[in-house]
């Protein structure tokens, strides 16, 4: 998988590649990143790569001309039949979520674009751009660090990334469910115990109760996710018994 990205800030997008099992991922060669500075593809003398808006406003706009050269740079390198799709981080977009990462993990991977000053030209978005997406109902300087929660949540379900893929599967948000809750050693401190369960030996019991918290925890903290899926009877028994033992209503009823 090959991710590029539009930056004006390309070496700090490219710290990622320094740190945690993405890093590692990134150096063995799993995948590849790479950072195109718009300021490289500008006939501008002084590199500049915005201007006013159009209509007057406050701030600066993204000249498209710059980042249509870029693209097309990225295209002749990539070299792809199969053309990588283009996302701009946008405050405006979809949110990106879990099922936004499975869905670029299958592919040929995808062209990240970083705004930044008061917005990018719309021509440039309505003719190279496929999907706006958003990081959260939150306005930020610009599109690089989204762009790393992007690149990071991806690179995760690449195969080999993660040094054991199961992690990947488990992950909270995983068949729209969050993740169980996790215990290490001691079994016993001053900030509790471990359940009994998790030391019993038992790994039906073990996955059983998993199972269960990782339902309850979803019925508790965002009931939103349940309404998405099917559960199983196997599930819905869990639950209820979870509920049961629970004894109170989510938190947002």
């Amino acid at each position: 998988m090959r991710i590029d990205a539009v930056t004006l800030f390309p070496e700090w997008l490219l710290e990622i590649e320094r740190y945690g099992v993405v890093g590692r991922g990134l150096r063995e060669q799993r995948l590849s990143l790479a950072a195109w500075n718009p300021r490289d593809y500008t006939d501008h003398p002084t590199r500049r790569v915005d201007d006013r808006p159009y209509g007057g406003g406050p701030g600066m706009v993204m000249q498209s001309a710059p980042l249509v050269a870029t693209l097309d740079a990225i295209a002749a390198q990539r070299g792809d039949n199969e053309r990588a799709p283009v996302l701009l981080m946008s405050p405006q977009g979809e949110r990106f979520d879990q099922r936004w990462a499975e869905r670029l993990a299958v592919g040929p991977g995808f062209i990240v674009v970083c705004g930044r000053y008061e917005g990018i030209d719309q021509r440039f978005i309505d003719t190279h751009v496929d999907a706006e997406i958003s990081a959260g109902d939150m306005v930020l300087s610009g599109g690089e660090l989204p762009a790393m929660m992007i690149i990071d949540a991806v690179a995760r379900l690449v195969s080999g990334v993660l040094g054991d893929d199961r992690s990947a599967a488990e992950d909270s948000f995983a068949n729209a469910i969050l993740d169980h809750p996790h215990y290490t050693r001691p079994p016993s401190d001053t900030v509790g115990d471990v359940p009994e369960v998790l030391l019993s030996g038992d790994h039906a019991r073990i996955e059983r109760w998993r199972e269960k918290q990782a339902l309850g925890r979803t019925w508790l903290r965002r009931p939103d996710l349940l309404d998405e899926i099917d559960l199983s009877a196997r599930q819905r028994t869990l639950l209820a018994e979870f509920v049961a033992e629970y004894g109170r209503e989510p938190q947002d009823k």
